[in-house]
């Protein structure tokens, strides 16, 4: 069961209500009645849409659905953690930490990298802690881009890597995974590669679909690395969340790859705290010097109560992540057989904690997955993810859904019998 304080519900919604307020204050030129700014604000940013999940999330609060779009766990990661975190906020100064992070984690996460993956680094040259994977991601779009370099990224992709590519001066060549298993495109892969071709992104296990890249899939990946001499940023903070019998393997264990390659990580799935926004990576000192420069101005250091924390995690509480994929294993077989009941049809997946979902059944005439995601919300009391807000190259597919299911096991019975319930009524 969760250990979440349940007092703190109320407060969350207020807090909710607020952030909906602010949401749609951005999307107003002349709010207020104040005049518009004399220069242009930044135009990548400002063109940017309130996002596809802030929208749901806010539907799902106003109509009281059970929330399986949001990727986040409803139980916490180890009580030992938090007692060191708190430990340490209480026996240790509260000063800045070493830029590059503190040498206790920084030491545990070159043990963690050669354990688990056999990918030996230099804990002094080769590491550095980051404020969640995701600063990490934009430090080294930052420090490893220059105006007009191509990234290629997988589609569908998490959102950050599209926003921070571009801010960072890329061009991204998106190439489609392949439905409905969302396979290797080898031969658009093959040809996205050319001369401009500077970084491709490579996120294993795979948001949002929870594909886990095979062995034979990343060697075509290497190879053309190899060939193209182009660097490889590796997302791997759902390498523990792995089950059905696949295995995790780091892009940059392949021969070849140690060094163009960028290992992150993350706390906040490996030990289910992403609260704490606890990141690091690993890479060879070359590729890691500029980036280091970008998270020295982006956000200079990380809490040091929290790296203390999972320092010790990373170091004596190998059974919870290592059992965190048999036990959302657990959980996907609560949901996945009866949304298949229903009539829904699950792409194959192997990691992470995300269903896709293919709801064609379910479609009105000309309706798309986020007019479907809306009306589940609404109608059936149950909150998805339309797939399409993944895709960054045009024709997305508009008949997927993404269902998260690292939640209570009360919330995933309840999301199915109102889904139950609502399409046995609409047969009626």
């Amino acid at each position: 069961g969760s250990s979440i304080n349940k007092s703190v519900v109320a407060p969350v919604a207020r807090v909710d209500r607020v952030y909906r307020l602010w949401c749609s204050m951005t999307t107003k030129q002349d709010s207020a009645g104040a005049a518009p700014p004399a220069r242009p604000l930044n135009k990548l940013l400002c063109d940017i849409p309130t996002t596809i999940f802030t929208v749901m999330s806010a539907l799902a609060v106003e109509h009281k659905s059970v929330n399986l779009g949001q990727g986040f766990p409803d139980d916490e990661g180890p009580e030992s953690m938090k007692k060191v975190a708190g430990t340490a906020l209480v026996e240790h100064h509260n000063q800045y930490p070493p830029m590059l992070g503190l040498p206790e984690l920084r030491q545990a996460v070159a043990r963690h990298s050669e354990k688990q993956q056999n990918i030996p680094c230099d804990w002094a040259t080769e590491t550095l802690i980051t404020v969640g994977a995701t600063e990490g991601i934009a430090a080294c779009f930052l420090g490893l881009l220059n105006p007009g370099d191509e990234v290629i990224i997988f589609d569908p992709c998490y959102d950050s890597y599209t926003t921070m590519a571009r801010l960072s001066g890329g061009v991204i060549r998106p190439v489609k995974l392949l439905l409905p298993d969302f396979s290797l495109p080898r031969e658009e892969l093959t040809a996205a590669f050319n001369e401009r071709t500077k970084l491709i992104l490579v996120n294993s296990p795979h948001n949002p679909s929870g594909k886990v890249f095979s062995l034979d899939e990343l060697q075509f990946i290497a190879d053309l690395c190899i060939k193209h001499d182009v660097i490889a940023m590796c997302d791997e903070v759902y390498e523990h969340l792995v089950f059905g019998g696949m295995t995790h393997t780091s892009l940059r264990s392949l021969p070849g790859m140690k060094e163009r390659s960028i290992r992150l990580g993350s706390a906040g799935k490996t030990f289910s705290f992403t609260a704490w926004k606890i990141g690091w990576m690993s890479g060879p000192a070359p590729l890691l010097a500029p980036v280091i420069k970008a998270h020295q101005f982006l956000v200079f250091t990380v809490p040091s109560s929290l790296q203390r924390a999972v320092a010790y995690g990373l170091d004596n509480e190998e059974a919870f992540y290592s059992n965190l994929g048999s036990a959302l294993e657990r959980k996907r077989q609560l949901l996945e057989p009866r949304l298949r009941a229903l009539g829904f049809g699950i792409a194959p997946s192997h990691g992470a904690y995300f269903i896709v979902a293919d709801c064609s059944k379910f479609l009105r005439p000309g309706e798309t997955d986020v007019e479907f995601s809306k009306r589940l919300t609404i109608e059936a009391g149950v909150t998805t993810i339309p797939i399409s807000g993944f895709y960054v190259s045009d024709n997305a597919p508009q008949h997927l859904v993404r269902f998260c299911y690292c939640k209570d096991d009360e919330k995933l019975t309840s999301a199915c019998d109102r889904l139950e319930k609502y399409f046995g009524a609409s047969k009626a």
